[in-house]
């Protein structure tokens, strides 16, 4: 018999809707009395702790979502991932980012041959080109030793990769083997960010990586030719050759840019680019800066937890339990955002991050067959480090909407200071607020709690918590390359999770299309009128007059400009 088109069309689905009234009354007070309740929603995986006992949920509240999975076939679609089957419909693609941190004898295969093999090619290429440029056998034009790296990118080529890197950037491990060099990011088309990155750099200790799969997306090839100009300005044409690389899978215009191919770093297209963090696109400016070794552990923490992942039963298994109640708060009690909390400076980009991952993988309004959701799915993302983000949006969190949080909480603190004469370390300060807020989101403080406190009549009302905030910890043994592996992975297959539940395509992207196809046009257009003094036309009143009124404001540029790089 043919599963239902919708998952919404299912019993479980049906049975989850009906308990949510169930749900509403309780409070997670009465919730968090019951002890072994709480025990039971407590998973442990390789030293990682999640605590889910402050969801808005009962034991039977999971077995009706374990239900939902078996309805939406989940184990199958995971099977059907790892075993390389076109899972990404729309762009006939194979989903395999977890053959990018695989070990070097495992078989995963794509079309049916063995993508293992080419991964770890590229690796080994990764390997041996940065152990040069490191040791200073690879040097630049002058003969110089190129200590700073500008990594060229936009979307997935810059936001997992700098997440990455701030987070190592404070390890003592990585930190160490980082002495003496600096990893740059270049993202935005903004000349400011240009001005930003090369602002106190050297051409001739600068070692430049484009990526850009196609070698066509136009911010990114955009940067990459002022960064060409820079350079040759400075060292020559022939000087490029030697002071860029690129990540690419178009060798031909690699080369027509004046890059090596010799020096161009394949992926390929069963990588997204928001799950492209652990190919050559993170894994070769990852590894200029801290060195092979250390990105490798990297690696392996993500590869942990694809095989936890893949055969950890679902009511033991983090990244599954996390996606379901994702989806039991946005499709069933109406919470549509999520807050990404960690509790480490080091993981200050890491909810940009995830930003990308879930919001474009999810993000949809259309079933894997096109048909029209008749539910809510995809969360709004947005986060801060702790206690950072208890300065800035945590009053609405506790006294306005409902906003279910993620807790991620470290151990032990990569950079531990210690004050004779205090009350207790930094970190203690830090994780102190991190095991309070939690308990202060549920639990609330009542008007009856204030009255005995004495608090004025009139300020009662402002000083009431309701609480029954639901959120979720997850506590990591420490930060090192290992543990930031571990948990790229945990939310990438979450991610995937809520998509496969919710029946959607998390691997394909068409939302980003549009305002580049339009933006064509407007880019037309401009050139048209500073060259040839046209009109502007052919678009509404409201984006003719915005345009007319920019142009005016800078009929100063002249038509033929001269090249001008940024002065600071």
């Amino acid at each position: 018999m043919a599963s239902p088109a919708l998952i919404s069309e299912t019993q479980p689905w049906n049975d989850l809707k009906g308990h949510v009234e169930d749900i509403k009354r309780t409070h997670l007070r009465e919730l968090m009395a019951d002890a072994e309740r709480c025990r039971s929603m407590m998973v442990e995986f390789d030293n990682i702790l999640l605590d889910y006992s402050r969801q808005r949920a009962t034991l039977d509240t999971i077995d009706k979502l374990l239900a939902l999975a078996e309805a939406a076939s989940l184990k199958q679609k995971i099977d059907r991932m790892y075993n390389g089957e076109r899972i990404n419909s729309t762009e006939n693609r194979t989903v395999l980012h977890v053959a990018l941190r695989a070990p070097r004898d495992a078989v995963i295969c794509s079309d049916g041959k063995n993508v293992v093999p080419d991964v770890w090619n590229v690796l080994d290429k990764i390997k041996e080109f940065s152990e040069r440029v490191r040791s200073g056998s690879w040097v630049g034009a002058t003969g110089k030793v190129l200590k700073d790296v500008i990594a060229v990118g936009i979307g997935g080529s810059f936001l997992g990769p700098l997440f990455v890197h701030t987070a190592l950037q404070t390890d003592p491990e990585a930190s160490e083997h980082a002495r003496g060099r600096q990893l740059r990011f270049l993202a935005n088309v903004d000349p400011i960010d240009v001005a930003r990155n090369i602002s106190g750099l050297d051409p001739e200790t600068t070692l430049v990586v484009v990526v850009s799969k196609t070698f066509t997306t136009a911010e990114t090839m955009l940067n990459a030719r002022t960064l060409r100009e820079w350079i040759s300005a400075a060292l020559g044409p022939s000087a490029v050759a030697k002071h860029m690389v690129a990540v690419s899978t178009n060798l031909p215009l690699v080369e027509k840019f004046g890059i090596d191919p010799n020096n161009a770093f394949a992926f390929w297209d069963w990588v997204g680019g928001r799950y492209s963090v652990c190919s050559a696109v993170g894994v070769l400016p990852l590894s200029l800066q801290y060195g092979f070794p250390i990105v490798e552990k990297f690696l392996k923490g993500a590869q942990s937890i694809d095989q936890h992942f893949h055969t950890a039963p679902f009511d033991k298994n983090i990244p599954v339990l996390l996606g379901l109640l994702s989806v039991w708060n946005v499709s069933f009690l109406g919470y549509p955002a999520r807050a990404i909390l960690p509790y480490s400076q080091a993981l200050e980009k890491f909810a940009p991050h995830i930003q990308q991952v879930s919001m474009e993988s999810n993000g949809k309004g259309v079933s894997i067959d096109g048909v029209p959701l008749p539910f809510e799915a995809g969360e709004i993302d947005f986060g801060e480090p702790g206690t950072n983000g208890q300065h800035s949006f945590y009053q609405l969190i506790h006294q306005g909407r409902v906003i279910p949080c993620d807790f991620i909480g470290v151990v032990k603190s990569q950079q531990p200071v210690y004050l004779k004469g205090e009350v207790v370390s930094n970190h203690d300060e830090l994780m102190s607020n991190f095991f309070a807020q939690p308990d202060a989101l549920a639990y609330g403080k009542t008007p009856e709690q204030l009255q005995t406190e004495n608090v004025a009549h009139h300020l009662i009302p402002h000083k009431t918590f309701t609480g029954n905030r639901p959120s979720l910890s997850l506590l990591l043994p420490s930060l090192t390359a290992y543990n930031i592996g571990q948990l790229l992975a945990i939310y990438e297959h979450r991610v995937a999770v809520q998509g496969f539940i919710w029946g959607i395509n998390s691997f394909d992207q068409w939302g980003v299309e549009l305002g580049k196809s339009l933006a064509t046009q407007v880019r037309k257009q401009l050139h048209a009128s500073r060259v040839k003094g046209e009109p502007v036309e052919g678009f509404n009143y409201s984006t003719a007059t915005m345009l007319t009124r920019y142009l005016e404001a800078t009929s100063d540029v002249p038509s033929d400009p001269p090249t001008l790089l940024p002065r600071i």
